[in-house]
């Protein structure tokens, strides 16, 4: 019986128990624990129970052989009450005894009851010092842990290891490197467990010279083989940028496991080296579902959102169940792509296999649907969440506001402090977006000072740029201009662009020339400036200004960013490019902007040529107005989204104000529900108006 214990055959010690009761054999006090070990491996209580019937029967109730090991078998089973019942009516205790009810409470992380009976312990030996420290490292518990570690006299090799281990699972990872450094001066020995948290401790801290040390000083003592060791390395190295490190540590020594695969894909994918790792994804001997949360992850956070689909799509073919964060991974592609019909089918897979929506999925999918223009799937999303946190009520009042349901937003704000929920500088950004979207300047005010008020946030750039454009957009550009000089750090690129953008707006060509030149001065390779000064100009006919704007481009390589607008038909994400003449369906593209210049002519539409800023004649700049990505996209959108479905088209740019006007009165003339989302907000054009009431 001890023979197949001793070689991880339980089961056949019990069935030779069995066999042997039948033929009425006689058991002594040594073949019961025997038995109680095999029952602890299999970490069957039942079967425990059992024996330990058999042990009262038999009269062993009082060996304390016996009782030690029923007090380990109920403690590795997590019944402490069981386990303390048999010490408690044990009539004699030994240090085995002690430590084995003290190593129940641990491994149950019960800080209190292990802490009491630490203290009645009659001699409190190293080894449940070293159980204690343990604990109080899992358990957050770091001064306890080290005043324990210092009482100890005689410290092993594990109370080190054990503080260490401390340190570095609580996050104080210097202290942890400090005393790795102590132990090893001391002369102690080390495991591959210290040397594992040390390693740790120098990836967390991004110092690679100091983990090549711990490195050397693991294969010199001969540990460096350890499967678990090979894996903080790659982790250590990968995570310093040292990705040719972490693949000779990958492929020297024993066989990788599966993390050692993982470990490695990450570090390529953290290094930025998606071709290796997409390589080596394919070579995994076996795919778990952390290899492919791992390969999506990279290929959404390398924006390369479609491929990460791709791959989610190839994993459904495998019968591969993801998990939480393939599906965040997978949502936020489908946002960043406007993939709406995947999306929507990834929600329904979600509800169809009764997988939990925590807040951060659950947010994912708002964040998804308000930029795909569906409120109504956001808001349904956000009441079916039993837990919501901050970024959860944020994803809802800045789609709100993005949507044009600004006093919806500012509503939920409100319904968001009842609630209890603390907001924090990314909501007022939100609430001060909300206000920005419909020019409500006396409520932006009020916002902007409450914040600093009564919720005590310090405004960062982004609010003040809310209050420069809230401003802006509202004509008091003089205002605005003052903000900027009051500011307490330096405007950013997007509180400027919105200053000059209102110039532009409002026609106020002095204050935006002589911005526009101090930009372009401070920021020579940003094309949207120099955009909005060539189109202040352009305005008033100085196309000679025009010229040395372009020119100035030209000598500063800065090249104008396309207008680029998508659109969802059928499962598949069509591009549109300003003046493009390359899509399968351009033919049946232009037939039909014909279609809707005509219709649009009885409409009394007539085309705004001032937002074209090239010298030329009237009837070319109509052709490159009716060019723009946008009209493309709905013409496509016309012809290949049935007429009860909205046509959704997400933008890259700023929708200019033709596109505006001709896209509302498409939605009259051929009866359509036309979403775009432009790089501000959202734009619901229905029977010939627009959500957001002609101001944005």
């Amino acid at each position: 019986m001890r023979a197949h214990v001793d070689r991880n055959q339980p089961h056949h010690a019990i069935s030779l128990y069995n066999s042997l009761s039948r033929r009425s054999a006689v058991f002594d006090n040594y073949t019961h624990p025997i038995l109680l070990r095999a029952c602890a491996s299999r970490t069957s209580e039942l079967e425990g129970r059992q024996v330990h019937s058999h042990v009262l029967k038999m009269g062993f109730g009082s060996d304390l052989y016996v009782n030690n090991t029923l007090i380990n078998l109920y403690a590795v089973c997590g019944n402490m009450e069981s386990a303390r019942k048999v010490f408690d009516e044990s009539p004699v205790l030994d240090k085995v005894s002690w430590n084995t009810v003290l190593a129940g409470y641990v491994q149950l992380g019960d800080v209190e009851e292990a802490e009491r009976v630490y203290a009645m312990m009659p001699v409190r030996n190293t080894i449940a010092s070293n159980s204690m420290i343990v604990l109080f490292g899992k358990s957050g518990c770091i001064e306890k842990a080290r005043q324990l570690f210092d009482e100890i006299e005689e410290k092993d090799m594990i109370s080190w290891t054990a503080l260490v281990s401390c340190y570095e699972q609580n996050g104080i990872f210097e202290e942890a490197l400090g005393l790795f450094v102590e132990m090893n001066a001391n002369g102690v020995v080390v495991d591959e467990v210290t040397v594992i948290s040390a390693v740790s401790a120098c990836a967390h801290l991004m110092i690679d010279r100091t983990g090549k040390v711990i490195h050397g000083l693991a294969t010199k003592v001969g540990i460096e083989g350890y499967v678990s060791l090979k894996n903080a390395l790659i982790n250590l190295y990968s995570s310093c940028g040292e990705i040719l490190n972490a693949r000779k540590v990958f492929d020297g020594g024993l066989l990788a496991d599966q993390i050692s695969w993982n470990s490695m894909i990450s570090g390529y994918l953290r290094c930025g080296s998606v071709e290796d790792a997409e390589m080596l994804f394919g070579s995994m001997p076996e795919k778990d579902v952390v290899s492919w949360s791992a390969m999506i992850s990279g290929y959404a956070q390398h924006e390369r959102f479609s491929e990460a689909l791709a791959l989610f799509q190839e994993m459904q073919v495998h019968g591969i169940r993801p998990d939480e964060t393939i599906l965040v991974s997978v949502v936020s592609a489908c946002t960043r792509l406007a993939a709406l019909d995947l999306g929507k089918w990834i929600h329904a897979y979600i509800s169809k296999n009764r997988l939990k929506v925590n807040f951060i999925l659950g947010t994912t999918l708002i964040d998804m649907y308000m930029k795909c223009g569906c409120v109504e799937n956001a808001l349904e999303v956000f009441h079916g969440l039993q837990e919501k946190g901050v970024s959860t009520w944020n994803a809802l009042i800045l789609g709100l506001a993005m949507n044009g349901l600004v006093q919806k937003s500012l509503s939920m704000f409100e319904t968001m402090k009842k609630s209890g929920t603390c907001p924090n500088e990314i909501t007022f950004v939100g609430v001060l977006g909300a206000c920005r979207h419909m020019g409500l300047v006396d409520e932006g005010r009020r916002y902007f000072n409450s914040m600093i008020e009564e919720h005590k946030i310090e405004p960062n750039v982004k609010h003040y740029g809310c209050i420069v454009d809230l401003l802006g957009r509202s004509g008091l550009l003089k205002e605005a201009e003052e903000v900027i000089e009051s500011m307490p750090m330096a405007p950013d690129v997007a509180t400027w662009g919105a200053l000059l953008g209102a110039c532009r707006k409002h026609n106020n060509n002095e204050m935006g020339e002589r911005v526009g030149r101090k930009l372009i001065q401070l920021h020579p390779d940003h094309d949207g400036f120099h955009v909005l000064l060539s189109s202040i100009y352009a305005s008033k006919g100085n196309w000679g200004n025009v010229l040395e704007i372009r020119d100035s481009m030209a000598q500063h390589g800065v090249v104008k960013i396309p207008g680029c607008s998508m659109l969802e038909a059928n499962g598949i994400v069509h591009e549109f490019f300003a003046g493009d003449k390359t899509h399968p369906k351009i033919n049946d593209i232009e037939h039909m902007l014909y279609v809707v210049a005509a219709k649009l002519k009885i409409e009394g539409y007539t085309p705004s040529t001032n937002e074209v800023s090239l010298d030329i004649d009237e009837e070319e700049k109509e052709t490159a107005l009716f060019s723009h990505s946008e009209k493309l996209a709905v013409a496509f959108g016309l012809i290949t989204i049935p007429p009860t479905t909205p046509i959704r088209i997400m933008k890259n740019l700023r929708i200019c104000s033709d596109c505006h006007t001709v896209v509302k009165l498409v939605s009259k003339a051929f009866n359509r529900k036309i979403v775009v989302r432009d790089r501000h907000r959202f734009h619901h054009f229905k029977h010939g108006s627009c959500s957001c009431m002609d101001f944005w």
